[in-house]
This record gives structure tokens, sequence and C-alpha cells, in this order.
């Protein structure tokens, strides 16, 4: 998802995730032609109309700059930095390039991005600091006259200190499940990036293929030919009667595989 969207990318998703439109329905909402729209949306395009870029910015009520790749503002090209309230120290780290800002729109407009806020806000101003350190001091007060009459700690005295309060631990619990349940809808909004790591790891199948070249019935040939293929994560099955022959041929010349099959004969003599 730290990719910037390309011209063709940015049409095809407002087609397809704004609109929810095909080719066809395109062409005859804009009265742009099927057959051009289409290879607006591919990689090996050449040149997009003037006409074109405006059609479309007005159909999708976006800014021809977002079209052209020029800003990632859709629908605010010139909005006045005053108006969104920011620092400069703020404005120079967004503008820095060393943070992902897709992501940070992301999560700032994910629809419990407030609740994330409020929770915070509550944590750094203070605002119920007071509430947890009175409630805090109620119990150590019952604790410690409950102590003077048990005269020991025993299970009601403990749960009476257990029972307080630190809140900077309370509130560290309700903003990490405030921010994970945002970052949980935006990961798997993302999961079909191409961008995004596959689910399966490379390691974990390389080392399923090995496990089966190991159990193959076949001869030595082709158990050898399998195992070295596995391990380099190549599918033995589609290897061609040419490309299977060479490939015997490469591994008659190592001296590893002529040193083990050496090494097998001569355990099979002793037996």
């Amino acid at each position: 998802m730290y990719a910037k969207l390309t011209i063709p990318e940015r049409l095809k998703d407002l087609r397809v995730m704004q609109k929810h439109l095909t080719l066809e329905e395109l062409a005859e909402q804009t009265g742009l032609s099927k057959s051009a729209l289409g290879k607006y949306e591919t990689d090996d395009y050449k040149d997009i109309s003037p006409f074109a870029i405006v059609t479309l910015a007005e159909f999708y009520g976006v800014s021809t700059d977002y079209l052209l790749g020029l800003t990632e503002t859709k629908n605010h090209p010139n909005t006045a930095l005053s108006e969104l309230r920011l620092s400069d120290t703020a404005i120079d780290v967004l503008k820095s390039g060393k943070l992902n800002n897709r992501l940070i729109c992301e999560i700032l407009c994910h629809e419990n991005f407030r609740q994330l806020l409020i929770d915070s806000e509550i944590y750094v101003d203070r605002i119920v600091d007071m509430r947890i350190n009175d409630a805090n001091a109620m119990l150590e007060v019952a604790r410690k006259k409950a102590l003077e009459k048990a005269g020991g700690e025993d299970v009601y005295t403990r749960s009476l200190e257990v029972g307080q309060i630190d809140e900077t631990e309370y509130f560290a619990h309700i903003i990490y499940d405030d921010l994970k349940a945002i970052l949980k809808d935006v990961r798997e909004a993302h999961k079909s990036d191409t961008t995004t790591a596959d689910v399966d790891s490379t390691v974990a199948n390389m080392q399923a293929n090995v496990e089966a070249a190991l159990h193959f019935e076949g001869s030595q040939e082709e158990k050898s030919a399998k195992l070295w293929l596995s391990s380099l994560n190549i599918d033995y099955n589609k290897l061609s009667k040419e490309e299977f022959v060479t490939l015997i041929k490469i591994l008659e010349k190592s001296t590893i595989l002529k040193n083990r099959a050496s090494r097998r004969g001569k355990m099979f003599k002793k037996r």
C-alpha cells in the first residue's frame, strides 16, 4: 500500500470501487468510447486527450490534477493550509516523504479514529486522573483498616490492593484496542494489494515440496531431479522431456551426488 497509484490505476479504481460500473456502462454515461476507456486503464496506454481528462474528472467528481497523478487529493485541490490547522512542524513532517501519508489518511478516515483520538485526549489531558486517584485512595484507606482488623494480609486486603488502577496501563489497553481495530480493518482492505506480502511463506512452500520429493516414487534419477528442483521451488511436473534429460546430465556431473551414491553402495555391500 506504499505505492502511489498510476493514472490507469486511478481511473480503474474510480470506475470499479467508486461508481461500480463496467466499461460499457461508463462509455454510455460519459459519451467516450469503450475501447478508449479500456486503453486508458491499461499500463501500456500512450496518451489521454484533454477532453477525456476533463470529462472523466467531472463525471467522477475529482480534480484533473488527481487523475493526472499530480496530487493525492481528489476533491480539495486548493484547500488552504490554514483551514487544516496544522503546525509548521506537522506540515514539514507530512511533506518530508519519510512517512506513508496514504496509511495516515486511511487511519484518519476510519470510523473508529474519533474514538481513538477521544481516548488519547482523555489520557493526555489527565481528564479522569483525579477520579482514578480518588478511587485508589478510598481503596487504600479501606485496605489499611482491614489490615489492622485482620492483623495481616488476606484475600480481602489483597483484592483491595490489586483493585487499584494504574491510569497509564489502563489507557494503554484502551488505546491499544482502539488502534488494533483500525489497523485490522486497514490491513484487511489491502490484503490483495501487489505490495502486500503473501500469506503463505515461500520457505514453508519449499519445505513442503522437498518433503514431497523425498517420498516420490520413481527412479533414483527422478528422485534426485525432483529433490533439487523442489529446493529451488521449481515444479518438477512442468518440465519437458528435453529439460528433464538435460537436468539429469547436469546432475550427473555433480561430485556431491556421486559421493553420496558411492557411500550408499558401500553401505549396501556391508549389509
